[in-house]
């Protein structure tokens, strides 16, 4: 399910750029709410930030107020927050995960600032749209309240409340960070997390070999706190869907595992076979360098599939694995390494090629380069997660479609229902 919840936590640049990097968010906007006055602009809101003084706070709460008291409140001119829209879906992210880094993104025990930015356009805010949202936002306060007291914080001051209007802010505001990657984005977090109601230990299980190969990646021991690693996530883990296991994990919970590089350093990615570390690689690697030591790690360096997928080779004709692909049921071929789905059995046509055609690729799964090798200029077909080498297309597929002339041996199937 596709929901909208709205976060205001300080400057919304840096708040935005922090809800576009987790997994299962769609799309996160930067604009104001909680207002009493329409169409605002940012220079409205930088205006109106000193209207307000703390005494105030209860009538934004409506904390104890008579009604001459919420009268007041009703034409009172109240000023907007630098709020962000967070457009996310349920079966990937849940609402809680979303407020509790919410809590943990800010100093919710200021009123009206964020450390120097100082006004009530950067108060602390949380506008939910249905009644769900609510009781997770109350209840995940009410819990990270008692953490920050423990730590020697005061009385969290954060609105909370139902949307009743969000207008999005100027263009230049959309993506800000994303756009000046050297902009202004403030730490204002207290340090305080959730993790801290349990013991360490009793957080992450003890993990053991599972047998064969997997993939290991050692990330730190308090979720979030590694700049690199997220990076990572973001460019490779979250996207795996390969056959060989791969698991992130803190170096504290392994156990059973004979590793020969430190676990020191996050991330650290190993490649194992039977518990044995094979390769490892200590701190952040790119996409193609990390499916290139897996392309060997699984494939084998001097196997067929290794030179196709990384040495833009060729199958033979009529090669094992394409007799095998041929006439397998209904199903998805998937990258042989990523796990990433390629092309479908609905779209595949026997060109009589003694390679595996197809009329069409899966979206957004390939790219296309042009390739002028052996004195040819051919179309070559790769893999977008992990950028090998996949075959070319041509333009003589049936009834004027293209021809995907595919490896078959940098494929794996998977049957309809297993996708």
């Amino acid at each position: 399910m596709i929901l909208e919840i709205f976060f205001a936590a300080g400057c919304f640049w840096g708040v935005e750029k922090n809800f576009e990097n987790i997994e299962g968010v769609v799309d996160v906007v930067s604009g104001y709410s909680g207002g009493s006055y329409d169409n605002p602009t940012y220079q409205d809101v930088l205006n109106n930030r000193r209207i307000q003084s703390e005494s105030f706070l209860s009538v934004l709460k409506n904390i104890g107020l008579s009604d001459e008291e919420k009268s007041t409140k009703k034409n009172a001119l109240i000023n907007h927050t630098e709020t962000v829209k967070v457009i996310y879906d349920t079966d990937r992210v849940s609402t809680e995960t979303l407020l509790k880094n919410f809590w943990e993104i800010h100093d919710p025990t200021q009123l009206n600032r964020q450390g120097n930015d100082v006004g009530n356009n950067y108060r602390s805010a949380i506008y939910w749209t249905n009644d769900d949202q609510k009781e997770i936002a109350n209840r995940t306060g009410q819990l990270y309240q008692k953490l920050l007291t423990a730590k020697g914080y005061g009385e969290i001051m954060t609105e909370m409340a139902a949307l009743e209007k969000f207008w999005p802010a100027e263009d230049y505001h959309q993506d800000y960070l994303l756009r000046n990657p050297n902009g202004y984005c403030p730490d204002h977090s207290t340090g305080v997390t959730f993790i801290e109601q349990a013991p360490k230990e009793s957080l992450v299980a003890d993990i053991s070999p599972l047998g064969g190969k997997e993939i290991i990646v050692i990330g730190p021991e308090v979720e979030g706190t590694c700049l690199f690693c997220l990076e990572f996530e973001k460019l490779v883990t979250s996207k795996y869907k390969g056959t060989i296991p791969l698991r992130s994990v803190p170096a504290s919970s392994l156990k059973g595992f004979e590793l020969v590089t430190e676990t020191w350093a996050t991330p650290t990615i190993f490649l194992i076979e039977n518990g044995k570390e094979v390769w490892a690689h200590q701190g952040i690697m790119s996409s193609d360098d990390f499916y290139k030591a897996l392309g060997e790690f699984k494939l084998g360096k001097d196997s067929e599939a290794f030179n196709v997928a990384f040495n833009e080779g060729t199958d033979r004709r009529f090669c094992e694995q394409y007799e095998i692909f041929k006439n397998t049921p209904d199903g998805i071929f998937i990258d042989k390494l990523s796990g990433r789905p390629l092309f479908d059995t609905a779209d595949r046509f026997d060109s009589k090629s003694g390679w595996l055609s197809f009329t069409r690729p899966v979206r957004n799964e390939v790219y296309e380069v042009i390739d002028l090798s052996y004195g040819m200029t051919r179309t070559e077909i790769r893999s977008l997660s992990s950028d090998i080498h996949l075959g070319h297309v041509f333009n003589d597929g049936p009834d004027g479609m293209p021809r995907y002339c595919i490896n078959a041996t940098v494929l794996e199937f998977v049957a309809r229902g297993d996708v």
